[in-house]
């Protein structure tokens, strides 16, 4: 059935063309086919409907009754054809239609957002649809254009391509230092009240890197939750300490609202040391995405 509807639409096509120009000849060479292909085309479209569409003399061609019925919705056809291609042509030449992007949710408000109004002033005619969360999303599945990830292992059959490091810190504010003291070494966390993104204890590990070597320390507290932002915030508020990338707490540091702790170990962050854009294999990529991933590019710090 599938092939039968193929052939009846080319047949339309060939046949509206043919009536359009008024001979076999004309049509031949405007579709760039042999006349011999238009003759075939139109008698197999005459033989799937059973009906004769055309009355071929050597001196003239007319249409039979059914023959104009049928080239009026020939007609529509090849209009609404002609329309999709250049709708589609046109998607793909000028940056224009809706991007679906989703996007942990700190990197999102933090590095996301405030690009947003100059991407818009440059490709007005382009929405975005942002999804922020800290789950691994399925592309595919959720019908997600690109999806950004702060992650260790990206999934195979994706693209991705860098778009910026990411540097972690250990912080707390003053407030909680003044009741709980400040911590000299990794090994003095144990006696402190560290708030950790993740789902469980399978995150409750901070790895250190620094004057002693590797160091692995196992902490614990009262908050462990699967968003950085609330982490952020019961940090900000004096809840304990936390382990944040700079780029949800840049202003905070700025303003000496939060204080970076053991500053000469460098820790690891939970989900990975850079910002990635992961995309699906496109055998032609949208424009829409193509423009968003150059600027994305262009706008955040050590993009590659």
């Amino acid at each position: 059935m599938g092939q039968e509807l193929f052939d009846q639409l080319t047949g339309m096509a060939v046949f509206a063309k043919v009536v359009e120009l008024r001979g076999f000849s004309s049509a031949a060479q405007q579709l760039g086919i042999t006349k011999s292909a238009v003759s075939k085309k139109i008698a197999s479209l005459e033989r799937s409907l059973g009906v004769t569409l055309l009355r071929r003399t050597t001196r003239a061609l007319s249409l039979t009754e059914a023959g104009r019925v049928f080239y009026q919705h020939a007609t529509d056809t090849s209009r609404l054809a002609e329309h999709a291609r250049r709708s589609v042509l046109q998607l793909s030449e000028t940056p224009r239609g809706t991007l679906r992007v989703t996007s942990a949710a700190a990197f999102g408000k933090f590095c996301l957002a405030p690009l947003f109004p100059k991407f818009f002033l440059r490709y007005p005619e382009v929405r975005i649809h942002l999804s922020m969360n800290d789950r691994l999303v399925d592309l595919a599945e959720e019908g997600f254009d690109v999806a950004i990830r702060l992650t260790r292992k990206l999934p195979e059959g994706v693209i991705a391509r860098k778009l910026m490091p990411v540097e972690y810190v250990m912080c707390a504010a003053s407030s909680y230092l003044r009741r709980a003291s400040t911590p000299r070494t990794p090994n003095d966390l144990v006696k402190h009240n560290c708030l950790y993104f993740g789902h469980g204890d399978a995150e409750n590990r901070w790895v250190f890197e620094g004057p002693r070597g590797r160091q692995t320390v196992k902490i614990g507290g009262n908050l462990v939750v699967n968003n950085v932002e609330v982490v952020r915030d019961a940090v900000l508020a004096g809840s304990g300490i936390g382990l944040l990338s700079t780029f949800a707490i840049s202003r905070e540091l700025r303003a000496k609202k939060l204080k970076v702790l053991l500053p000469e170990w460098k820790v690891q962050g939970t989900y990975g040391t850079a910002v990635h854009a992961v995309w699906l294999p496109h055998r032609y990529m949208p424009s829409k995405l193509r423009v968003f991933l150059d600027y994305l590019v262009e706008q955040l710090p050590g993009a590659t």
